[in-house]
């Protein structure tokens, strides 16, 4: 719900600020799985090793895409559905991460976990704007 007080309108500020953060991650974790190298890419994210290139680049190229329709459609105006397809995404792609970090023995997936519910919480707003 959102608490109107003033001009400002909190439930859009917070769903803003939540999306922005998580559309800054995306963007930049993306970027990174895009441009660098298994060799630079393995001491932060040691799962590269069991995962082909080009899928690591493919979720990259996912998670770029994703930050900019987590976003932009609701800055613009066009295509809003876009923001629910990037927050249903990115809740699927972190699902996905803690499997893979659970089948490779890793159990540290809070990061993961904050990730799914922040693009979670990012989900009911965008299908308001529809």
């Amino acid at each position: 719900m959102d608490v109107v007080h003033g001009d400002v309108v909190h439930g859009d500020v917070v769903h803003g600020a939540v999306a922005g953060l998580l559309a800054l991650f995306y963007l930049y974790g993306g970027g990174l799985k895009l441009a660098r190298s298994q060799e630079e890419l393995r001491p932060m994210m040691a799962w590269v090793d069991s995962t082909p290139m080009p899928a690591v680049r493919a979720i990259g190229a996912v998670e770029v895409l994703g930050a900019a329709g987590l976003v932009l459609p609701p800055l613009t105006g066009i295509a809003p559905v876009l923001a629910l397809a990037a927050a249903i995404g990115f809740v699927v792609l972190q699902i996905g991460a803690i499997s893979v970090h659970v089948r490779q023995g890793d159990r540290q997936v809070a990061m993961n976990v904050v990730l799914l519910l922040a693009a979670a919480v990012t989900a009911p707003p965008a299908v308001a704007r529809l």
